[in-house]
């Protein structure tokens, strides 16, 4: 478990995994912000079960988020290559209204940390698109540098969009976050 004051990164609930595959797959208002140029594959409540909600159960790979004593969103990580210790996060808060309260940059500040801590990593990195402004912000706000471009790489409503690649190595990290966040995943 990973606090921030009214933030807690914790294990899914077995109570929560009719809500958290609702948000996902019914509720899905994150989605017109998140990838919408790839369709969302809709997954059953078993196959749901057996896989996200497994990792989000386990704690290992990903973790949901809770603002206020409300489920808001999740945070994952994938290996991009392992054998080159090539890690990727990602963050989804659900509802709008929970967007621009800078939520997604105080729990990706507590999981990034709480990665570095926990493997042996020279760098993390985090993937968006143009059409996603906010996170956009949010990774630069965070010290996240722009390392890759790819150019009208995403086609989604017409419209051709870039591909950003940031990232940010651990010396930089712990040279930049707060001694108060880097104390709360110890």
């Amino acid at each position: 478990m990973l606090k921030d004051e009214d933030l807690l990164l914790r294990c899914a609930l077995p109570k929560e995994r009719n809500l958290l595959w609702r948000q996902i797959f019914l509720d899905n208002e994150w989605k017109a912000l998140d990838a919408p140029y790839t369709p969302l594959e809709y997954q059953s409540r078993l196959y749901f079960r057996m896989n996200l909600f497994k990792r989000l159960r386990d704690g290992e790979t990903a973790l949901v988020i809770e603002y206020q004593g409300q489920l808001v969103g999740y945070l994952s990580c994938y290996w991009e290559d392992q054998s080159t210790r090539w890690l990727e996060v990602g963050i989804t808060l659900f509802e709008s209204q929970n967007w621009g309260k800078q939520l997604g940059r105080r729990a990706l500040k507590l999981w990034i940390s709480h990665l570095f801590k926990k493997y042996e990593l020279a760098r993390i990195g985090l993937t968006t698109w143009s059409g996603n402004p906010r996170m956009m912000r949010c990774a630069e706000a965070m010290g996240l540098t722009l390392e890759g471009r790819l150019r009208k790489v995403r086609f989604y409503q017409g419209k051709y969009f870039d591909s950003l690649r940031y990232g940010v190595l651990r010396e930089e990290w712990f040279s930049q976050v707060s001694k108060r966040v880097l104390a709360e995943v110890s």
